[in-house]
């Protein structure tokens, strides 16, 4: 069975476009897909990239373009200045981690729930209550994040490690084997890689 690390961060509008995407790709094709959850910010800065503050404006006003655009092309809500687009992301972070290692719940959809609640509902995903609500709207027990903390923490900090090894640079990605797939519009080769035409 073909395992797809996907690394991400919920903060990302770019994995909020993936959507379930990349989960639909892995059931067509029997993979495994394992969400591996890391500090963007510091992935930036060890692997050259920059944190959105400090990219030039002209940058900025093509990313903050094309998100729409995307959204628009996907039929997604999108607050291209969501309010609580600057929230710290590790506790939503751990949960997805603690939900993943508890099993049981529809994991797929609680991970898109998270950076849906950021970029279309106008939701803080650092608040316990909602992180604790979507757990339990997915099948999960309100408090897996709460019991995984620990391990949640140390499996963040180790993800990091594990995508400046591998070469990752950026969200979201996908890693089959020593195949490397950058951004939400690479899926449709992810899927052909995953279907041997690629």
């Amino acid at each position: 069975m073909a395992q797809i690390d996907y690394f991400l961060t919920l903060q990302s509008p770019f994995v909020y476009l993936a959507g379930t995407r990349p989960a639909d790709i892995a059931a067509r094709h029997g993979a495994r897909l394992v969400y591996r959850p890391l500090d963007v910010a510091q992935l930036f800065g060890r692997t050259g990239g920059k944190v959105r503050a400090e990219r030039h404006p002209s940058r900025n006003a093509y990313s903050a373009q094309d998100r729409a655009r995307q959204a628009r092309k996907l039929g997604l809500p999108f607050d291209p200045q969501p309010m609580f687009g600057g929230a710290n992301p590790a506790p939503a972070s751990y949960a997805v981690i603690a939900a993943q290692k508890a099993g049981g719940g529809d994991l797929d959809g609680f991970v898109a729930s998270l950076s849906r609640a950021m970029w279309a509902e106008g939701r803080d995903i650092s608040d316990d209550e909602v992180i604790r609500a979507a757990l339990v709207a997915h099948g999960f027990d309100a408090n897996t994040a709460d019991k995984g903390m620990l391990m949640a923490a140390d499996t963040y900090a180790a993800n990091l490690e594990d995508a400046v090894g591998r070469g990752v640079f950026g969200v979201p990605f996908f890693v089959v084997g020593a195949e490397m797939f950058w951004g939400q519009d690479r899926l449709d080769d992810l899927d052909l890689h995953l279907s041997g035409k690629l």
